[in-house]
């Protein structure tokens, strides 16, 4: 891993993913409201689950099953656990980036006693 900040157009293009996501999965849902949002949220606990049957795939823990998976596989449900809390996100807010980044920025400063500047570089708090 690297100590560099995302490029910029590729957080412009993650962000612009997650909103076609977003639309793609609000045409023609089946529950709407209220109740499609808890489902959508839901849907991490599955995406979870699916990384947690890569892991033991790749491990092969189950014995019945044997070595089924790779850590390849468990990258990208990992991805796809991200993907699906992002597009959650911007389903309870218009704000998802504003929030995600306040959030990320606590969650850092509070873990690692710094704040990130936008270069990426890490400063004093």
């Amino acid at each position: 891993m690297t100590d560099q900040a995302m490029p910029s157009e590729t957080t412009a293009d993650l962000w612009t993913s997650i909103d076609a996501l977003l639309t793609w999965l609000d045409t023609d849902q089946p529950v709407d409201g209220r109740e499609g949002v808890l489902l959508r949220i839901l849907k991490l606990s599955e995406e979870v689950g699916e990384v947690a049957e890569a892991v033991i795939g790749a491990t092969g823990q189950n014995p019945r099953k044997g070595v089924t998976h790779t850590w390849e596989d468990v990258q990208g449900e990992l991805c796809d656990v991200v993907i699906t809390a992002l597009v959650a996100l911007r389903t309870l807010t218009p704000d998802t980036r504003e929030v995600f980044a306040r959030h990320l920025e606590r969650v850092t400063k509070r873990s690692l006693g710094t704040a990130l500047t936008k270069d990426g570089a890490d400063s004093a708090p």
